[in-house]
């Protein structure tokens, strides 16, 4: 630019000589600035160079850093923070704190960087036409002004097809798209997997991206890489009975009486009759989800687990008016009320006697009376199951006791237990059902008087068909 300065003196007596001094001034400033404008007609407007990550600033005339952060989205990936740097930028975590400094805790911030004077060996040259050439990557507008040429605009680049085009002031750079980055002169897919990411549990890259998967029983949250576990429990029961939810997974239990099956889920009954024989007296029926102890006929249940007798003779029984009930474990018999069978003659119940007067009774057992008695099967041995016992005391009278009839495989024994009586005892198990009849005779001697008689008990032993 010309500056022409021209100073005016107060001085009256100096105003005459300065006047021809002051045409001379006027002059020269006009010569000049003919001169600086055609100076300006033939220079190209001068353009300036920033380096890589500052842009230029006409108006200040200084080189301003860029804001990628603001000019590319996606400049970070995997959920990182995009920091704008002086002259590039940072990706760094969501929950990082920065801190610029230069070591001084109350230092300023840098300031721009001054724009660089443009090189002394310009691409800009006067030809003989007063024309203006523009430097590379220029173009002249009809404004004569170089104007940037967007060759990624014009496909005046040299960008492979995988990569993108970026326009820059004079020229252009070719990039690699999200989620590749340069190998070479090709675009290869970035492993953000191998790199910085959030996934919770597992990263799995896909061609250009990735994304995150979590672990049985999880399911990904709404921010797409954190993992929150599933309540497998709810909505549609994985169980079949019971379902209890935990981390990362889930747990059946079965009801009282199941057990679960091989698959963990499903629940099948426990045969808790195989568990022991002593389950129930008798006999165990499992039943799903349980089991019930049951009895043979003749018995009903006492208790859970036990079997009694059932007394048909007082319940009721089939038996005819002239027969009389008589009870047994398990069962029930018929017998005749009248077991009198001549020369016997009925003079009590079950009680027989022969008159001596008639020559029948000649060595006959003066008196047979009948007995019955139930035990069980397999009972216990020795056993006293039945005593004998004389009604009539004499003076001078000595008796004996025997088994008569009904021992012969020797299963009984009769102990004498005084003068008067005695005791029938078991020595061998009995298995019914069965029925032994036993004779059990009582004689009595009389040595003062010469006299000798004899007297009979017919025992009747119902053993029953199980031992209880």
């Amino acid at each position: 630019m010309c500056v022409c300065t021209v100073h005016w003196h107060k001085d009256a007596f100096m105003q005459g000589c300065f006047r021809l001094f002051i045409m001379y001034r006027i002059c020269m400033c006009l010569y000049v600035a003919i001169n600086c404008i055609a100076s300006q007609e033939v220079e190209e407007p001068i353009s300036y160079t920033c380096t890589d990550g500052y842009t230029f600033d006409p108006v200040l005339q200084i080189c301003k850093d860029v804001n990628e952060c603001a000019l590319m989205p996606d400049a970070c990936k995997g959920g990182m923070k995009c920091i704008n740097h002086f002259g590039g930028y940072l990706c760094l975590p969501q929950n990082a704190k920065i801190y610029v400094s230069n070591g001084d805790e109350d230092s300023p911030s840098p300031t721009p960087v001054p724009a660089p004077r443009p090189p002394q060996n310009r691409r800009v040259i006067l030809n003989q036409g007063r024309t203006i050439q523009c430097a590379m990557g220029f173009t002249l507008d009809e404004q004569n002004y170089c104007r940037d040429i967007d060759e990624c605009a014009t496909e005046m680049h040299t960008c492979s097809s995988d990569q993108v085009c970026h326009n820059t002031r004079g020229s252009y750079t070719c990039q690699c798209p999200p989620g590749y980055q340069k190998h070479g002169d090709q675009c290869v897919d970035r492993d953000e997997c191998l790199q910085a990411h959030y996934c919770m549990h597992r990263c799995i890259n896909t061609e250009g991206s990735y994304h995150c998967e979590c672990n049985t029983g999880h399911k990904l949250a709404s921010n797409n890489h954190s993992c929150i576990d599933v309540n497998e429990c709810e909505g549609g029961n994985p169980c079949q009975h019971q379902c209890f939810n935990v981390i990362g997974s889930f747990i059946c239990q079965c009801d009282q009486g199941y057990e679960l099956a091989s698959d963990s889920r499903s629940c099948q009954d426990i045969d808790e009759c195989s568990f022991s024989n002593y389950m129930c007296q008798y006999q165990c029926v499992n039943n799903p989800g349980g089991y019930s102890c049951s009895c043979p006929e003749g018995y009903q249940l006492q208790g859970s687990r036990l079997c009694q007798d059932i007394n048909e003779c007082d319940r009721g029984h089939t038996c005819r008016d002239d027969e009389r009930c008589q009870n047994y474990h398990g069962g029930f018999r018929c017998y005749p009320r009248n077991s009198c069978q001549e020369p016997y003659v009925r003079t009590a119940e079950n009680r027989c006697v022969c008159p001596s007067v008639t020559s029948a009774c000649q060595g006959l057992p003066t008196t047979i009376v009948y007995k019955y008695m139930s035990i069980l099967s397999e009972h216990t041995v020795p056993a006293d199951i039945f005593q004998i016992q004389a009604t009539n005391i004499y003076h001078n009278t000595h008796n004996s006791f025997q088994i008569k009839v009904g021992n012969e495989d020797g299963e009984f024994f009769l102990r004498r237990s005084s003068n008067l009586s005695a005791m029938l005892v078991v020595t061998k198990p009995l298995s019914g059902p069965r029925e032994q009849v036993v004779d059990l005779e009582m004689i009595t001697h009389n040595s003062v008087i010469n006299y000798r008689s004899s007297s009979l008990l017919r025992l009747t032993i119902i053993v029953g068909p199980y031992t209880f």
